[in-house]
């Protein structure tokens, strides 16, 4: 018997010492997030995302953008995924085929002036795919400094491109997925995310704006002077001015939301946007978010009794200045890990996901 008790001792001492004492990848950083106020107020809760229809986007999964165009008079809905491939849906018929394999994880989806297809790849950087589906790298580099997590992008009226490497520590294709990166660098909370601006006439790219905690979806402003950017981890929005008298600076335009905020979209009226909140916030994040020390050991434990993202369907519209204007909700996240919205015109909006296997929509109303 006494061997027993020395046997579960000893046990008891490795798994201790394991718990608080054994390397891992995260070197947590204190910080002070905002006081959850929960679903109130702009936020308060409603059905409006319930109940979608699910179109069919083949043997792919995670539509996590969708970019749209019309050609030859019918409308053409584009959508990225988890398993490489960008897929071409008409949007009349729902005829699925394959317009490209980045051989990466395509994520976000911008037609340029010339009809190419531009994607943030989380694994190749920033990608130019032509009609043909013949997919050619931008950039996968800033100066000596590797783009290791390239997320949402859009375009400028001077043909610029501006899009975000959310974490310059943790990379997409080093974690083996985007989800497994996206919590390393928020668990971390070390601010290693970062905005960039690619000029196709020069072939260069340059930092607009770094020091941010999981940068994330990317819009222009309604000026072209400027560009909304969501920061995942500290729940906000910032607006930065890349030209013009303001040229350089920023300013938070929302914050402490609900949830983390994913993707960033125009809206169907002129200078308004659909933000999509992936899921709740973690009140384990929020409650240990000045405790280090708590954050490293939890991420000791074993997966199943990690922190984990919980699904809440969530769209909101607000307006360049951050006000809202209304949301859609569903609680169950019937719809998971909804990403954002895309209105293309057709009188649907469209609700894309980081793991589903269909592409949500609804009658934009």
């Amino acid at each position: 018997m006494k061997r027993v008790l020395k046997v579960m001792g000893l046990g008891l001492i490795v798994l201790l010492a394991y718990l608080f004492f054994w390397p891992i990848g995260i070197d947590p950083i204190a910080w002070d997030a905002p006081k959850d106020k929960g679903y109130v107020g702009d936020f308060a809760p409603n059905t409006d995302l319930a109940d979608l229809e699910l179109l069919d986007i083949g043997d792919i999964h995670g539509p996590e953008d969708v970019a749209s165009r019309v050609i030859d008079g019918s409308l053409y809905l584009f959508v990225s995924s988890q398993d490489g491939l960008i897929r071409k849906i008409n949007a009349a018929s729902g005829q699925v085929t394959t317009m490209a394999d980045t051989g990466g994880v395509p994520l976000g989806l911008e037609f340029d002036a010339a009809g190419n297809l531009i994607v943030a790849d989380a694994f190749k950087g920033l990608l130019s795919v032509a009609p043909d589906g013949t997919v050619t790298t931008l950039t996968d580099k800033v100066g000596d400094s590797p783009i290791l997590y390239a997320d949402d992008l859009d375009i400028g009226p001077g043909g610029v491109i501006y899009f975000s490497d959310a974490s310059t520590k943790f990379g997409a294709q080093a974690a083996g997925q985007t989800m497994k990166a996206s919590l390393l660098e928020i668990m971390e909370h070390g601010r290693t995310g970062r905005v960039l601006a690619y000029d196709p006439a020069s072939g260069e790219t340059s930092l607009i704006m770094d020091n941010l905690s999981f940068s994330n979806g990317v819009a222009m402003g309604p000026d072209g002077q400027s560009i909304l950017v969501n920061e995942t981890g500290e729940y906000r929005i910032h607006r930065i001015w890349i030209s013009g008298p303001k040229k350089g600076q920023s300013e938070v335009i929302i914050d402490n939301l609900p949830g983390f905020p994913d993707n960033i979209n125009p809206g169907a009226e002129p200078g308004t946007y659909y933000v999509g909140l992936i899921s709740r916030r973690s009140e384990f994040l929020d409650n240990m978010s000045g405790k280090p020390f708590w954050r490293k050991f939890a991420w000791r434990l074993p997966e199943s009794m990690k922190p984990k993202a919980v699904d809440y369907g969530f769209i909101i519209h607000i307006d360049a200045s951050g006000n809202v204007l209304r949301s859609w909700q569903d609680p169950s996240g019937a719809y998971p890990q909804a990403t954002g919205a895309h209105a293309p015109g057709d009188g649907y909006l469209y609700i894309s996901s980081l793991s589903a296997d269909k592409l949500g929509r609804k009658p934009l109303n």
